[in-house]
C-alpha cells in the first residue's frame, strides 16, 4: 500500500482502524473517498456476495436532507444535513457507530440562496480529535470530534466575498500538516489555507471562480502538491505557502460545473465534466509543472466522447479508466488515448446525471448507484462482471425531484460496514464474511 503522499489526517484514520481491531485489516473512513481521498479501501474479511436482495442492516437512524457523504472515525459518524422550517439550519450530527445513537448535533442559521436546496454538500473531515465541516453557504466550523464544542468557527462568505457558485460550496476540507485547505471561490482569492487549530488565514491562491470539486495531494519532483480543480483551471498548490507551482487553464464552456475529484495515477491527473468532457494532464517529474496528454469532448451532452462525468468520479485500474458517462453509460477508456473500450448500461438506470460512486477494494469494484443498490463487480478491458446486487437504501426526492428520487451522497466504507445517507435517514450495512 503506498502512503508516500498521505496526511496525517489520512494516517490516522488508517491506525484508529488498524488498532481499534487488535491488529486485523480494518480501518476508518476519516475523510471524503476514504482514508487516502482516492477511494481504495484496503479491509479483508468481507462478504463475497450479498445473501439475499437486500443489504443487512445493522442500524438506521433518522436524518434530514443533504448531499453530504457520512465519514467514519474513531467509533463516531459524522454527516450533515440541513432543515428549512421553521428556519433554516445546518446541522452536524455525530452518531456511535456501533448503535446509531446521537453523540451529539450542532446547529446554526444557514440561509440557502443557491439551486438544489437539499442541504450540505461536503463530507466532514476527521483529523485527530477535531473535525471540520463546511456548509453549503460557506458556514466552516471545527468541533471537537468528541463532544462537538466548537473550537472556531467562520463565515467564509463574509470573510472572502465568495462568488456563490450555482449550487453552493461543495468541496471537502482537505488536511495537510498544519493546515486546512478550502475551495471557497472568494472574490479575491479561490484556494485558502488556514491554520487548522486556530482558523486564522496562512494564504490564498489563484483569483478564479470555484468549482465543486475536492482538492487531492500528491507528491511530484519531491515536493507536496495540492491538485485544486477550480472553475477556471486545473492547478498544484504548495501546502505550505499557496504558492502555485503550476496552472493548466481549463474553462468551461457554459458555467462551472466540475464535480468529481481529480483521479490522480502516479504521474497523470484525470478530470470530467459534463459539459466539458475529459482531460488528462501529465505531472513533470523533474520539476513541478504539468502538461496536457489528451482532451476529449462531446458535441453535445448525450454525443459525447470520452467520459463526460456529472457527479461520479471515476476509477483508474492500471492502463484504464472506468467511470460513468452523462445519462448513466459505465463506460471503459484507455488511459493513454481516452479510446472507449466498452459501453454498459445496466449499472444504473439510463437518466440524465444518472450516478454510481466507486471504490476498489483489491480486485473489486464496490459501485453505489443512484437507486440506493450496492453492486459487488469487477471491471476489465473485458467489460463489466457483476458479482452480487442488493438493495442498501431507498432513493429519496429532496435531492433531485424526478425519477422517483435518488441516492446521490457518498457512502462511507469502515470497520467491515457501509455507511449510506438519503434525504430521511442514515443506514449502517453489515459487510463482514
Amino acid at each position: 500500500m503506498r502512503c508516500d503522499n498521505w496526511s496525517p489526517v489520512m494516517l490516522a484514520g488508517f491506525l484508529l482502524g488498524l488498532f481499534a481491531t487488535g491488529g486485523s485489516n480494518a480501518e476508518d473512513w476519516p475523510q471524503w473517498r476514504g482514508p487516502t481521498r482516492d477511494g481504495v479501501w484496503t479491509e479483508t474479511g468481507l462478504i463475497d456476495r450479498f445473501e439475499s436482495d437486500s443489504v443487512a442492516l445493522r442500524w438506521r437512524v433518522p436524518l434530514g436532507a443533504g448531499y453530504s457523504g457520512p465519514t467514519v472515525a474513531a467509533g463516531r459518524v459524522f454527516v450533515t444535513d440541513r432543515v428549512a422550517e421553521p428556519e433554516q439550519i445546518e446541522r452536524i450530527h455525530c452518531f456511535n457507530e456501533k448503535d446509531g445513537t446521537t453523540i451529539w448535533t450542532v446547529s446554526y442559521p444557514a440561509d440557502y440562496e443557491i439551486g438544489y436546496k437539499a442541504g450540505p454538500r461536503a463530507s466532514v473531515t476527521v483529523d485527530g480529535e477535531r473535525a471540520y465541516s463546511l456548509g453549503a453557504m460557506g458556514h466552516f466550523y471545527c468541533l471537537d470530534a468528541a463532544t462537538g464544542k466548537v473550537h472556531w468557527k467562520q463565515d467564509l462568505n463574509q470573510a472572502y466575498r465568495i462568488q456563490m457558485p450555482i449550487w453552493g460550496i461543495a468541496a471537502a476540507p482537505l488536511i495537510v500538516d498544519d493546515m486546512v485547505i478550502l475551495q471557497v471561490g472568494g472574490a479575491d482569492a479561490c484556494i485558502v489555507g488556514l491554520d487548522k487549530m486556530t482558523g486564522k488565514q496562512r494564504w490564498t491562491a489563484l483569483k478564479e471562480r470555484a468549482s465543486y470539486s475536492s482538492p487531492v495531494l500528491v507528491t511530484q519532483a519531491g515536493e507536496a502538491v495540492v491538485v485544486c480543480w477550480t472553475g477556471d483551471s486545473v492547478s498544484g498548490i504548495a501546502p505550505s505557502t499557496g504558492e502555485v507551482y503550476w496552472r493548466y487553464e481549463f474553462p468551461p464552456s457554459r458555467m462551472p460545473i466540475g464535480i468529481a475529484t481529480p483521479v490522480v495515477h502516479k504521474d497523470e491527473v484525470f478530470v470530467t465534466s459534463f459539459y466539458d468532457g475529459s482531460l488528462m494532464l501529465k505531472l513533470g517529474q523533474e520539476k513541478t509543472e504539468v502538461r496536457k496528454v489528451w482532451r476529449l469532448v462531446g458535441t453535445d451532452e448525450q454525443n459525447t466522447q470520452g467520459l463526460h462525468s456529472i457527479i461520479s468520479t471515476p476509477v483508474r485500474l492500471g492502463d484504464h479508466l472506468y467511470g460513468v458517462d452523462s445519462y448513466g453509460e459505465l463506460r471503459c477508456l484507455e488511459a493513454a488515448s481516452g479510446k472507449r473500450i466498452w459501453e454498459d448500461q445496466t449499472a444504473t438506470p439510463r437518466s440524465r446525471w444518472s450516478t454510481i460512486h466507486f471504490v476498489r477494494n483489491g480486485k473489486k469494484i464496490w459501485m453505489f448507484n443512484e437507486r440506493g443498490e450496492l453492486i459487488i463487480s469487477e471491471l476489465s478491458p473485458q467489460g463489466f462482471k457483476e458479482i452480487s446486487r442488493a438493495s442498501l437504501i431507498a432513493p429519496t426526492l429532496e435531492q433531485l425531484r424526478r425519477r422517483d428520487g435518488v441516492c446521490w451522497a457518498h457512502p462511507a466504507y469502515a470497520n467491515r460496514h457501509v455507511f449510506a445517507r438519503s434525504d430521511k435517514e442514515l443506514v449502517c450495512g453489515k459487510l463482514a464474511k
